[in-house]
């Protein structure tokens, strides 16, 4: 559902990560990020049971909602995320989108 704003923003982000050990320095590292951007954003999904009926999919899910698709962008965008996408890529293979919603 639309805000006030506008239509909220999503990150949809699946990973399958490669060194399970240091991964949580990029979950870390998220926090941090999060922490300091301007909106706190909501995990609507974060690893957990699915199933995948069609095509291929990595092993984890990630579903973040920010107050708009701008929000989302601008943090994704943003050095303190950008320093965490650095070692998520590291530490793992993604397919990561930013989508508006409706």
């Amino acid at each position: 559902m639309a805000n006030a704003d506008g239509p909220k923003g999503y990150w949809i982000i699946h990973v399958d990560v490669a060194d399970a050990e240091r991964y949580p320095e990029y979950v870390a590292k998220v926090g941090e990020a999060f922490a300091a951007y301007k909106y706190k954003p909501t995990f609507l999904a974060r690893g957990g049971r699915f199933e995948n009926p069609e095509g291929a999919a990595k092993s984890r899910h990630v579903l973040v909602e920010f107050a708009s698709y701008d929000d989302a962008v601008e943090c994704y965008r943003g050095d303190a995320y950008q320093a965490a996408a650095n070692l998520r890529q590291q530490f793992g293979a993604t397919d990561f989108v930013i989508v508006e919603g409706v």
